[in-house]
């Protein structure tokens, strides 16, 4: 805290010595602390264009945890992301400056500001003199502590990991780019960070700016770089991690409902070539005795690869309308994909219909962008454009009566296009499919301040025009509102019309995957990593994709199981099965001209799918809880180690392993031709899942663990309560099976007085809405306690009802944490170094044939047997 007051300092001194930025030329506070002020340009400087002579800055306590700095021109509205594509929340009851648990401060002269935390008064935030603010161009810095560890600014595959990293530009730009490709901008834009400290508190930052731009990181300073906008911050106090990702989903919405089927295993690939194929593929998993819960389908159903159509020679509307009614008969889904990009062709009813109603995103000289993708040349939906949203629902509706899809996978929406150019016309003729190689007759004649800005962002790492195979930056939508604004945002507006879509058409609970995201994204949609490598640095790289999407709100998250560019091998499949069973969201998929991956193809790696598969289906009631957490607090799913740690220096680092939720420990194996594992455990018990004989009495140090190609480490932590229930081929299968509580202890063998803790949410699973209420929920809490020699579980019922009407029950209790954790001598010294070694313990009691209603609260109280 003192060096952070001795930097602030040093700052004030700096700002009476710099003519650069703004001053302030006059200020209000009202009785809640929120503050008016006008800024005045010091010295105009002309590099990236004229500077706006006078700022507004609104300074507003939202709330005990959130607080926002808003500057922009005073004199001209600028663009600002649309309040219907990111809500803003008005200034709750407690929302000033007095109970706040941040502060502001500021120098006048020249203007900077400070963020602290009122309790400590450590500083969070500090602007740097020389604020830029230009049409096309502003410039902010912060000094940072050599103790911040900092996460977010995505999206992007990092060699270096998931904490972020001096000398480091990250570019937000929506791109579509493989995310094979590293340290390049790819199809999200989250211009947020989470910052934890040592002390163990954290807090985040949210710039609420859709614009391209560069962020980059120094030693002890980090410097946005946008090319429009404002600068509309939003900061979050914290302290822990898992409250800062709490409050920035209080802010741009909770995440969406996840239909229970789901969080089953999904299986996928670009090149199925016709109905009879997915039918083999289905009826192999089957055989193989391996769950397969989704069945999907690429671009390859469709008509020459335009939305909304079916191959009539391969893809034939009667015999998918068999295979999919087989799938729905044995509780199993079909999900398909669809691209925003919609085929420029006469008599093609979807393009008719959508150019009669004049929706399509317009080029400078007012016609339709003309762009190419997989069908050839497209025009895009305007999701901005109020008519696009029932246009888009018909052709929805109108398509799934044709072919009952159960959710739908939206691509390439970043916007792709196969093209570069400001605008692109038809050429005279084509005599072959294009395909990837750009057909069109595109131009750079009329290449406005737009296509062309005074500061290039490092786009695809080469800084590339922002135009470079999307949409020209001076492409328009509805109301005037230019690409160069939007861009960003295209993927969140179609997710948006999308998800409307499906509840309109399906009724249900919908289902959505969307490649390009932006903060806010998760309250309609899930979201996968994209073009990833068969390659072990690419599985490698996934753990870090999947935590930074929990980062901003989008929980349903994974990567493509054995990698989509490129042939994996057998032993890559097995260990990435190993890992991806317990993603949030778990699917196998791979590309075109890849060899085929699916699980049941190799002995080994079938017999991992099997037994981490069956982990997972046990665990679904548990996953599904995450689900209703994230739901109604904004909780990631997959969480960084330190999230349930974060007063453990040593769990900052921790990048290779994950947790699901605060009790479960995932330890993959992510190096090829490993066969132990180091592995990191904050201090605790930890229980394998696979083998409760098997604890890990941690005092928070690095275990070596064996690593076996038929093994994968995944551990329960002392303190919690699982619920659980039997394994099968289906979630529905799986649902209908009895419960086993698993009560995993904490403490070492001479504590007299142990608890646990845990909890199970219940509904439908398709409701539209995830909620508890009488009927059709059901929340069971339960609570465990080992006071000398007697053992007491129980549970607390809220709303029963839906739980008898199911008439679940709990058949059997399993305790582990009981019995005696005696160490030879060689296993004790262990215990003293750095290296541990999991030990194998007579600790595990079954409590069988129970029988008890899930739904009525119970109390088992017993007299245990003594333990030596």
């Amino acid at each position: 805290m003192v060096r952070s007051l001795l930097l602030f300092l040093w700052l004030l001194i700096l700002s009476r010595c710099s003519l650069a930025g703004y001053k302030i030329k006059s200020i209000t506070q009202d009785t809640n602390g929120n503050i008016d002020a006008r800024l005045d340009l010091l010295s105009p400087t002309s590099t990236y264009g004229p500077d706006i002579k006078e700022l507004q800055l609104t300074v507003s306590y939202e709330s005990q945890d959130r607080l926002r700095v808003h500057i922009t021109d005073s004199s001209s509205p600028r663009w600002e992301v649309p309040a219907s594509l990111v809500p803003r929340l008005p200034p709750t009851k407690n929302g000033s400056a007095s109970v706040s648990k941040l502060q502001f401060s500021y120098t006048r002269d020249p203007f900077t500001f400070a963020i602290l935390r009122r309790s400590s008064q450590e500083l969070l935030f500090s602007s740097t003199p020389g604020l830029t603010f230009k049409d096309q161009y502003l410039e902010i810095s912060t000094t940072l502590p050599s103790n911040a560890s900092l996460y977010g600014l995505g999206e992007s595959t990092r060699t270096a990991g998931f904490r972020l990293v001096p000398d480091s530009t990250y570019t937000l730009w929506a791109s579509d780019t493989p995310s094979q490709e590293t340290n390049k901008n790819l199809y999200a834009s989250w211009p947020f960070y989470l910052d934890a400290r040592l002390s163990g508190a954290s807090h985040g930052v949210f710039l609420l700016n859709s614009n391209a731009m560069d962020v980059e990181l120094a030693e002890e300073r980090l410097t946005y770089k946008a090319v429009g906008g404002v600068l509309d911050f939003s900061f979050f106090a914290g302290p822990s991690p898992l409250e800062v990702v709490q409050q920035l989903t209080d802010m741009v919405g909770k995440p969406a409902p996840m239909p229970y089927w789901s969080l089953g295993f999904h299986q996928c690939r670009y090149g199925y070539k016709n109905v009879e194929e997915l039918q083999d593929v289905v009826e192999k998993y089957k055989s193989a005795r391996i769950p397969l819960e989704v069945m999907w389908s690429d671009i390859d159903y469709m008509d020459a690869f335009k939305d909304f159509t079916l191959d009539p020679i391969n893809y034939p509307q009667s015999k998918m309308d068999d295979f999919v009614k087989q799938l729905h008969a044995n509780d199993q889904k079909y999900v398909i994909i669809i691209d925003p990009g919609i085929k420029v062709e006469r008599n093609y009813s979807s393009y008719e219909r959508a150019k009669a109603l004049e929706i399509f995103v317009k080029d400078l000289h007012g016609e339709p962008y003309l762009a190419q993708v997989w069908p050839g040349p497209v025009h895009f939906p305007d999701f901005l454009h109020p008519k696009t949203a029932s246009y888009w629902t018909s052709e929805i509706s109108n398509f799934h009566k044709i072919l009952p899809f159960d959710g739908l996978w939206i691509d390439m929406n970043e916007a792709s296009n196969f093209c570069t150019g400001v605008s692109c016309l038809l050429p005279p003729n084509v005599t072959k499919p294009c395909l990837t190689t750009c057909c069109l007759i595109c131009t750079e004649n009329s290449i406005s301040k737009w296509d062309n800005p005074p500061f290039a962002v490092n786009n695809n790492a080469v800084r590339n025009r922002i135009g470079s195979k999307t949409m020209a930056a001076s492409a328009a939508h509805h109301g005037g509102v230019l690409e160069y604004d939007a861009h960003n945002l295209y993927g969140l507006s179609e997710a948006i019309a999308t998800s409307s879509a499906l509840k309109s058409v399906l009724k249900t609970r919908p289902f959505m995957l969307s490649r390009s995201t932006f903060v806010g994204s998760g309250r309609v949609t899930a979201h996968w990593s994209g073009d990833n490598g068969a390659t072990w640095d690419d599985l490698r790289y996934s753990i870090v994709s999947v935590l930074n999407s929990g980062l901003v709100g989008i929980p349903m998250v994974g990567a493509d199981i054995c990698g989509f560019l490129g042939n994996t091998t057998e032993e890559l499949c097995n260990r990435w099965i190993q890992a991806g069973a317990f993603y949030p969201f778990s699917r196998n998929h791979n590309g075109f001209n890849a060899v085929s991956q699916e699980l049941y193809l190799w002995k080994s790696v079938t017999q991992s799918a099997r037994t981490v598969l069956s982990l997972r289906y046990r665990l679904l009631p548990h996953l599904y809880t995450l689900f209703y957490e994230a739901c109604l607090k904004g909780s990631p799913v997959a969480r960084p180690v330190f999230f349930a740690f974060p007063k453990d220096p040593a769990a900052l680092g921790v990048e290779t392993q994950f947790m699901l939720g605060s009790s479960i420990l995932v330890s993959p194996v992510l190096v090829e031709g490993a066969r132990e594992l180091q592995a990191y455990f904050p201090k605790g018990n930890w229980y394998s899942l696979f083998n409760y004989s098997q604890v890990i009495l941690s005092p928070g140090s690095t275990f070596i663990l064996p690593a076996t190609l038929d093994s994968t480490n995944v551990h329960v932590r002392g303190g919690s309560i699982l619920a659980m229930q039997d394994a099968a081929m289906t979630t529905a299968a799986a649902r209908k099976t009895a419960f086993t509580l698993l009560v995993a202890f904490p403490g070492e063998e001479e504590d007299d007085n142990l608890n646990a803790s845990g909890s199970v949410f219940l509904d439908s699973g398709e409701d539209l809405e995830m909620k508890l209420e009488q009927g059709s929920a059901t929340l069971v809490e339960f609570a465990a306690k080992k006071v000398g020699n007697r053992l007491s579980v129980k549970s607390r019922v809220s709303y029963g009802e839906f739980a008898l009407q199911q008439k679940w029950i709990i058949s059997k209790v399993v305790v582990l944490g009981l019995g005696s954790f005696a160490l030879d001598k060689q296993q004790q010294e262990l215990v003293k170094g750095k290296i541990l070694l999991p030990q194998s313990a007579d600790h595990v009691e079954e409590v069988n044939e129970l029988n008890l209603p899930l739904g009525k609260p119970f109390h088992i109280s017993l007299k245990m047997a003594s333990y030596q």
